[in-house]
């Protein structure tokens, strides 16, 4: 047999799949990073429309329809502190494949790509990918990202580095002072800021603040989505903003990859975004509500339990052999480590389940932890 680049070699299956996969048949799943609402009927029905219209049936821009990226620049100028020309988006397979363009434009072989740990799984694979070498940097206690520990990593082999805000997988919410000095940062350095911003709209303590709301210098570039804003992850459509240079490149890139995002999606995600909003808080005031049920449970056991403002995950700190005994009890939970060395001693338990169902799991945790200790 041939030989395998060097690149996928040094990446694995996600961590998150091999619990998935270890778990029963009838396990309570809490290791999902999906909401379980419905996408908004009136983005269904957009998509249906096109379809039968024949307007999917051909190729769109590769940057996404200009109906589609007149909708981005719109909510951004509705919800966010910064405003986007809509020719400076493309809307791309997810918020996944939006990161992956990203660092491929901007990463050379053996550059550096600082990011949070623990932190989201696509990061570390990624940079892998692009030839380049992931930094890590530790999160303070309230498992944020410290913009002095960033500016510490930064070298003059420094790529870009990566904000996640709210975060997955620890649900925390970056503070507006450390969204303005991560702009700072970059501006300084001269570095790319790609700011991750899929879960924006579902902070529970203060508001949501972006590095672009704090600069227009070109150097922080946004990752968004329709997936868990509007319940929509099997549609597959996230985008990315920018600057014009950063974009054109990012499309060289996602051209040859993808082409143009799947027409449908993007049509319903133009519904998405454009119609009714009451969805999105009808979800961020269940996952509150969530949250709060998880921490007085986790809590009630005794275990440390860093409060997430946001997103629908929390990260308590366990002890040796609980996320394997709650397991073998039948509730899914991710490993900390699964996000990186960071994440070790903590495990990942995401709420967006309902509430009957998060109780019934916390026994079992409750059952866990005694036995444990």
């Amino acid at each position: 047999m041939s030989r395998f680049s060097s690149r996928v070699e040094r990446i694995s299956i996600s961590g998150i799949r091999e619990v998935f996969e270890a778990a029963g048949e009838d396990a309570i799943n809490l290791g999902l990073g999906q909401p379980d609402f419905p996408t908004p009927n009136h983005a269904r029905e957009a998509a249906i429309e096109a379809i039968q219209s024949g307007a999917t049936d051909a190729y769109t821009s590769n940057k996404g329809t200009q109906s589609l990226r007149d909708a981005i620049a719109a909510k951004h100028d509705r919800d966010n502190d910064f405003s986007v020309d809509p020719d400076d988006v493309i809307a791309t397979a997810g918020g996944s494949e939006a990161l992956h363009i990203a660092i491929e434009a901007h990463v050379e072989a053996g550059e550096e790509v600082v990011y949070p740990d623990p932190g989201f799984v696509s990061y570390e694979a990624l940079t892998h990918l692009a030839g380049g070498e992931p930094k890590p940097v530790d999160l303070r206690e309230d498992l944020t990202m410290a913009p002095d520990a960033v500016e510490d990593a930064i070298t003059d082999e420094t790529a870009l580095f990566v904000v996640n805000s709210p975060a997955n997988p620890t649900g925390a919410v970056q503070s507006e002072d450390d969204m303005r000095e991560f702009a700072r940062i970059a501006d300084r350095h001269d570095v790319l800021c790609l700011s991750d911003e899929v879960y924006e709209p579902f902070v529970f303590d203060g508001e949501h603040h972006s590095p672009a709301d704090f600069t227009d210098s070109g150097n922080v570039a946004v990752v968004n989505a329709c997936s868990k804003a509007y319940s929509m992850t099997g549609w597959r459509l996230g985008w990315v903003s920018a600057s014009t240079e950063r974009i054109e490149r990012m499309l060289r890139v996602h051209q040859y990859v993808q082409a143009c995002a799947s027409a449908p999606a993007q049509y319903a995600a133009e519904a998405a975004l454009s119609g009714p909003q009451g969805r999105v808080e009808e979800m961020r005031s269940a996952f509150e509500t969530r949250r709060d049920v998880v921490l007085e449970g986790l809590e009630g056991m005794g275990l440390d339990v860093p409060t997430p403002e946001g997103a629908f995950y929390a990260m308590p700190r366990v002890p040796d052999g609980w996320v394997d005994e709650v397991i073998d009890r039948g509730v899914v939970v991710v490993p900390g480590e699964a996000f990186g060395e960071g994440g070790a001693g903590h495990a990942r338990i995401s709420y967006a389940t309902d509430v009957e169902t998060l109780k019934e799991a916390l026994e079992v945790m409750r059952g866990a932890t005694a036995a444990v200790r």
